[in-house]
């Protein structure tokens, strides 16, 4: 697929709050702010994944695509989980054994690193559902190619019969093992229907004016929404609907910056999270603000572009393709 600059918009916005409300002083000043964006800011990602995981690679080349997902999981999730061990965080692990690790990397992730294990589960369960077709010997190309409301490969009965399997197949691993979280799995789940079915995914959210005034209100006089509540899904859908909206009025200046944060977000979102703690040190330094907002823009920069400095340098020394398989920065 080519790229398409409302989507790169969006993951650069999404990015920015995902950083922002993992500053810890900023979100405890604004705790229902923080629960409004908790209800999009991860649930568009996932949709997002959803919608551009592609299903139409050969096995070979899709686990491949699950491999450098996996590699920067298992380093920064190891290195999450021993700083657990030695800080006295939320999540601090009293007694770091084998089994206490195995358990965290594999099962329960600590911190921020989640969304790249629901993702690499989503993702195998989701290649495995819809790689199933009564018509034998046909490729994952050609029934990728067939959307989902023309039967997928056979009759429109058997591709929401797979679409049952695929959610059963989360509910499983939500419910059963508890190693996802069954309204991200959805979330991710409708992204990638949404590509199945054929539609635009920003003609699917109607961006207008109106989704901006919509969502205000639904801010507002929600009661403690969740992604996993009505509430939460309507805020998710008005969200990310007022964000496109946005997108065409943008003024030409933090386009393209903004985009380049868009295609460039895995990256935030890894290294981000060593930044954020770092930043804990400025808190006494900019308290006399006491709505937090110079620390968050002076936070974000610093976040921002350590970030982007290691993707830099991992691009020049030539490490990038044994992190992520490619150059980090594009």
């Amino acid at each position: 697929m080519k790229r398409i600059p409302e989507l790169d918009f969006l993951k650069g916005v999404l990015i920015l709050l995902v950083i922002s409300f993992h500053l810890v002083w900023f979100e405890q000043l604004h705790p229902d702010l923080k629960q409004v964006v908790y209800c999009f800011h991860m649930p568009g990602f996932l949709l997002i994944s959803g919608y551009l995981m592609n299903i139409s690679k050969a096995p070979r080349q899709f686990l491949r695509t699950l491999l450098w997902l996996a590699v920067p999981y298992v380093v920064m999730e190891s290195g999450y989980i021993y700083m657990a061990s030695i800080l006295p965080i939320n999540e601090h692990i009293a007694q770091l054994t084998l089994w206490v690790y195995l358990k965290h990397l594999f099962l329960h992730p600590l911190g921020p690193y989640w969304y790249l294990h629901a993702i690499i589960l989503c993702g195998a369960v989701y290649y495995w559902t819809l790689s199933i077709s009564p018509l034998k010997g046909e490729s994952p190309a050609v029934k990728e190619a067939l959307p989902l409301r023309e039967g997928l490969g056979g009759s429109e009965r058997w591709a929401w019969l797979r679409v049952c399997l695929t959610a059963i197949a989360y509910y499983v691993l939500a419910r059963v093992f508890g190693v996802l979280t069954f309204s991200s799995a959805l979330y991710f789940l409708a992204g990638a229907m949404l590509r199945q079915s054929g539609m635009n995914f920003v003609a699917f959210f109607l961006p207008s004016r109106l989704s901006v005034i919509v969502f205000a209100l639904l801010a507002c006089f929600s009661d403690k929404p969740t992604q996993a509540s009505l509430n939460g899904v309507l805020i998710a859908y008005f969200a990310i609907s007022s964000l496109l909206s946005i997108y065409k009025y943008l003024p030409p200046a933090p386009r393209p910056l903004l985009l380049f944060f868009g295609r460039n977000s895995l990256m935030l979102y890894v290294f981000s999270p060593i930044f954020t703690v770092l930043c804990k040190q400025l808190v006494p330094y900019l308290k006399f603000d006491p709505t937090g907002l110079l620390f968050l823009v002076v936070s974000l920069a610093f976040c921002v572009t350590g970030s982007l400095l290691i993707a830099w340098l991992m691009d020049l020394v030539g490490i990038s393709r044994f992190f992520f398989g490619r150059r980090a920065l594009n």
